[in-house]
Order: C-alpha cells, then sequence, then structure tokens
C-alpha cells in the first residue's frame, strides 16, 4: 500500500472531498552508492556548519532565507504549513478545459487522488463521472513543499489523478534552439508520413517498451557477484551522413515493413494516405450498389404495376 504523501481536500466550488494523495508511479531502476575503491568503504554525506565546523544532527536543522550576506530569515516548516492560502489546505479547481489545449511540456509527475473514508465516496464519485462525462480536464492550484503549485485533475480507470503543472513563466521558448530556415519537399514529408504509418501502434504494451538499460545493469551486477564474464556489449551503430532525404525515408520504409513481416514494394506515396485510398475504395463500392438499389426499385415497381393491371382483368365466365 502507498504512503500518504498529503491529506487534504479538492474544493469544487461549494462541494469538498476529502482526499489522500498517494504517488501514481515507482521507481524500479537499480541505484547505486558511492564507494571509496581502495577498501570499498562507504562514502556519505555529512551535513557540516561553517561556523562551528561541526556535524549537526537534522534535528538541529532548519529552512532559512538568505536576505543579504549577512541576514538569514528563518522560516519554520509550521510557518509553511499554516501559510494564508485556500491552497494550503485544499486543491483549489479554478477552470475545466479540453485535455488537448494543455501543452504537454507542462504536466509534471502524477498523484492519485483517494478518497478519506466514506463521507468522501459519493461526492468523489459525483467529480469522477462528470470529469469523464465532460471529456475535460480540471485545472486546480494547490500548496505543497512551501510553494504554490498548478495541477491537472483527470480520471484513469475510477480513480482522479493530479499532474503537477509548471507555470506558464517555468516554459523556456525554443525559438533561440530552432535550426535555420530550410525547404522541405512536398515528396518528403510523404515520405515521413509513410514512415510514421509504418510504425503506427495502438498501444505502447510490447518488448519495444521494456527497461533494457536496467535490465543490462542487473545482468551486470548477476555476472560481477558470480565472477562471471560481463556480457558483451553491441556494436553500436555509427550515424552516418544523410545526403539523399528521400532515398533515407525509402530504406527506413522498407526496413520497418520487414521488421513487422509486411512485404517490400510499395511507394511512399501510396503508403502516406492509406485513409484517403481506403476511402476512394468505399466510394467505388458504394456506386454500384445505388445503381443495383435503383435498379432493383424499378423492377419492383413494374411487377407492381404488373398485378395491379392483371387485377383488373374481367374474370372469364
Amino acid at each position: 500500500m502507498p504512503r500518504t504523501i498529503w491529506s487534504g481536500a479538492i474544493s469544487f466550488g461549494l462541494v469538498t472531498v476529502p482526499i489522500n494523495v498517494v504517488s501514481a508511479t515507482e521507481d524500479h531502476s537499480i541505484h547505486f552508492h558511492q564507494y571509496h575503491l581502495e577498501d570499498m568503504g562507504r562514502i556519505r554525506t555529512r551535513k557540516v556548519c561553517e561556523i562551528e565546523d561541526r556535524e549537526v544532527a537534522n534535528a538541529e536543522i532548519g529552512k532559512g532565507y538568505q536576505l543579504t550576506k549577512t541576514q538569514v530569515i528563518p522560516i519554520s516548516d509550521e510557518e509553511l504549513r499554516d501559510l494564508p492560502l485556500p491552497t494550503a489546505k485544499a486543491i483549489e479547481i479554478e477552470a475545466f478545459v479540453p485535455l488537448e489545449s494543455v501543452d504537454p511540456i507542462r504536466i509534471a509527475e502524477g498523484y492519485y487522488l483517494q478518497p478519506a473514508g466514506q463521507v468522501a465516496a459519493k461526492p468523489y464519485k459525483l467529480l469522477r463521472l462528470a470529469l469523464a462525462r465532460s471529456a475535460k480536464v480540471a485545472v486546480a492550484k494547490y500548496a505543497w513543499s512551501g510553494r504554490e503549485r498548478l495541477g491537472l485533475l483527470r480520471v484513469r480507470e475510477d480513480a482522479i489523478v493530479l499532474h503537477a503543472m509548471r507555470w506558464p513563466d517555468e516554459i523556456r521558448g525554443p525559438a533561440e534552439l530552432l535550426p535555420p530556415a530550410v525547404e522541405v519537399s512536398g515528396d518528403e514529408i510523404e515520405g515521413a508520413l509513410a514512415l510514421m504509418e509504418t510504425m503506427a501502434r495502438e498501444d505502447l504494451e510490447g518488448d519495444e517498451f521494456r527497461d533494457s538499460y536496467t535490465e543490462a545493469v542487473a545482468k551486470i551486477i548477476e555476472s560481477k557477484r558470480e565472477d562471471k564474464p560481463l556480457p558483451e556489449a553491441p556494436e553500436p551503430k555509427e550515424p552516418g551522413e544523410v545526403l539523399d532525404l528521400m532515398a533515407a525515408l525509402q530504406e527506413s520504409v522498407r526496413k520497418a515493413r520487414a521488421s513487422r513481416g509486411e512485404t517490400a514494394g510499395a511507394d511512399v506515396h501510396d503508403l502516406a494516405q492509406p485513409q484517403k485510398k481506403a476511402t476512394a475504395k468505399k466510394s467505388a463500392k458504394k456506386t454500384p450498389a445505388r445503381k443495383t438499389a435503383a435498379g432493383s426499385k424499378k423492377a419492383t415497381g413494374a411487377e407492381k404495376a404488373a398485378k395491379k393491371t392483371a387485377a383488373r382483368r374481367p374474370r372469364s365466365a
């Protein structure tokens, strides 16, 4: 059971939902300590007071803001916890927006919001269902760890998830990183779209999305523990200079199709517009179908007319 990181409430207008916040992710990476290589003694970081030149315990350490070189303003955890902000005790929902309107670069780590007790069950479910039915996400403010933050609330399965968000002024503009102006042809764009089509997936399940780095580190540790030779590293591929971009796209499409067991030979122009081709085929099929339907209607009308004529003929004596 994950531990509670923060307890408070979601404020949704006049509706209050008591919640506990727990982490929605787990770290499965391998972590290392620092050691003295000569005798493998553990290297540790010690906290030393610069004035007294001695190591101090955590109980003696607090926060402070350096106002000048000689003046520090001490700030306690209690003072930060009791800030005069509505967000200090609650996650205040400010607005509801479409998810696509939020730039993904602003979205950070995620947390599950757990209803705190039976009293929170109904308002929690109400907010979850409303979010799911509206197809929108909530943007909220909350205060943790000595600062106010912006957050995004969305639905994942039967739970409400809070994602930390960065403030607009925390996002750097990319203008200074952009390359010089170049021209890209329509054929090259179609080639890139064709390559994307061959690499398209419906989900992120599969061996391609496994943490190969952690597995490789675990193999090294196991080999050294058993005093066995280390696994051989594959030869790194040297990145080649792209002289013909279109040829490189064609070759990439061919390799991608081959890796998926598909037959090669399709041109990038054909692969780049699969939806248009499918639409055209559907239209071609519908045209004769309408003619056949019209013909059957005419035949039905003629049959009805023949039946009526026969009915009007006098019966023989």
